[in-house]
């Protein structure tokens, strides 16, 4: 699917800039509305995760609150964060590629949509052939920063 090897090339985008590798994008009817990497850490702003950066450009393009005519691409599984605004935006559809054991919002770990009293619950869809390469750049960059910290 193109759109989650778009946002595979994003994660790579944050990677280069020293943010943990994880790219979004939100498409409408098979185009792509907004685009966006991790910039946690270039901006200094734990909020900055791709999905909160993708979701506000979309609103900001379609002049509009609610995606509920959109979906989301996402390299990761989103955190509890980032599923919560998924919710709020409204967005049809998640589609992820790596499941996020510790850090999941949806499957993984805090697993928000499954209660009855979340607002909006969209479908959520795992693209697991593209779990390995996405796990694989999280692996890689989690290595080099252990890496070099410890001056090696």
């Amino acid at each position: 699917m193109i759109f989650m090897k778009q946002a595979l090339i994003l994660a790579r985008k944050a990677k280069a800039h020293e943010d943990v590798p994880i790219g979004a994008l939100i498409v409408r009817n098979g185009k792509v509305i907004a685009k966006a990497e991790n910039q946690v850490q270039q901006k200094k702003n734990p909020t900055l995760h791709a999905e909160i950066l993708a979701i506000n450009r979309a609103c900001k393009k379609l002049d509009k609150k609610f995606l509920d005519d959109c979906e989301i691409y996402v390299s990761l599984e989103p955190c509890a964060m980032c599923a919560t605004a998924i919710s709020f935006a409204r967005l049809k559809t998640v589609y992820y590629a790596a499941s996020d054991e510790k850090g999941g919002g949806i499957n993984s770990n805090a697993k928000i949509y499954k209660t009855d009293r979340h607002l909006w619950k969209p479908k959520v869809i795992q693209l697991t052939e593209y779990a390995e390469e996405s796990s694989t750049l999280l692996k890689e960059f989690f290595a080099e920063r252990r890496k070099n910290k410890s001056g090696k």
